[in-house]
């Protein structure tokens, strides 16, 4: 059987339209995007927690799954948008986060990703931080290049991640997963 041709739909619509879970929208068509499962949910939550004790400190705002508009006709769904107390509020997102985290589900290909992290880079977003929550491994695309790294941080604001300790921190709040 062969697979059905998605026909391109306005931004407007797009716009207009819910999905559940939210998608992408590139160049009039709708793209879902991987997540769901319990690595990607936990990690998530932990970023969530971390930004939301440091915000007043770094006077930043952490939003899950915030539509970001990165050109006329491309729309991306950030995992995790950090936005700038002083930026503009916008309920769609088209001034540059101060950064982006991207959680890795196992079904995540690289060359999609790199679509994606290109999208954000041009629009001029200054951090763009890559996890994978099943190898617990960090990579900085902020250069263009997939740097692995164990900490991001921004000395504009002062935002300092650790991923160990992040990691540390969900498998505290779920107990030792060796002991169930």
């Amino acid at each position: 059987m062969a697979a059905a041709t998605q026909l391109p739909i306005s931004v407007s619509e797009y716009l207009h339209t819910s999905y559940r879970p939210d998608c992408d929208y590139v160049d009039g068509v709708v793209e879902e995007r991987n997540l769901g499962e319990l690595d990607h949910s936990l990690l998530q939550r932990a970023l969530m927690r971390w930004f939301i004790e440091h915000e007043h400190e770094w006077r930043v705002v952490a939003c899950p799954e915030l539509r970001v508009q990165v050109t006329p006709t491309r729309f991306r769904v950030a995992d995790i948008c950090v936005l700038s107390v002083s930026a503009p509020r916008e309920q769609v997102i088209q001034t540059p986060p101060v950064a982006i985290i991207e959680i890795l589900s196992p079904e995540d290909r690289v060359s999609r990703y790199l679509n994606r992290l290109e999208d954000y880079r041009r629009m001029g977003i200054r951090n763009l931080w890559v996890i994978d929550p099943t190898e617990r491994r960090g990579f900085d695309f902020s250069s263009g290049s997939w740097i692995e790294t164990t900490s991001f941080a921004d000395t504009s604001t002062g935002i300092r991640l650790d991923l160990n300790s992040l990691f540390a921190s969900i498998d505290d709040a779920l107990g030792d997963p060796g002991n169930k």
